[in-house]
């Protein structure tokens, strides 16, 4: 049974690959930091994410199909777990742990230059 289903017409971003390391100005402490640009493609997620019902707490398999503009390589985890971690951020789902996330079958990554995006579908376990 299909919880959600979404396309988020953005070219897909991971958020190892957009890392910056800033500088806590009270406390002189580096620390690492998402990039502005990992920043605004999460905002820019949320404008395609529609749900206004409890977060999904129930295990669900999340398949999540990757089309990216250019064949540079990725690693399909980092762009799931920048997945994850959006839909929590957005309350589709109450967390990302194994109780929850109980798998991700079906996810994969190809290419589509003219139309690159993300297709995520939720179903229950």
């Amino acid at each position: 049974m299909i919880l959600y289903k979404v396309v988020i017409p953005l070219n897909p971003k991971t958020k190892k690959n957009s890392q910056q390391i800033l500088t806590n100005h009270r406390t002189g402490k580096k620390f690492i930091s998402q990039s502005e640009a990992y920043k605004q493609y999460e905002k820019d997620v949320g404008w395609f994410i529609h749900w206004n019902k409890p977060p999904i707490s129930m295990p669900v398999n999340v398949k999540c199909i990757f089309y990216r503009d250019s064949e540079r390589r990725c690693d399909l985890g980092n762009l799931e777990q920048a997945i994850y971690d959006i839909l929590v951020k957005y309350k589709v789902l109450a967390d990302d742990n194994f109780k929850i996330i109980a798998g991700h079958d079906g996810s994969r990554v190809y290419v589509d230059r003219e139309h690159p995006r993300t297709e995520i579908e939720i179903s229950r376990m």
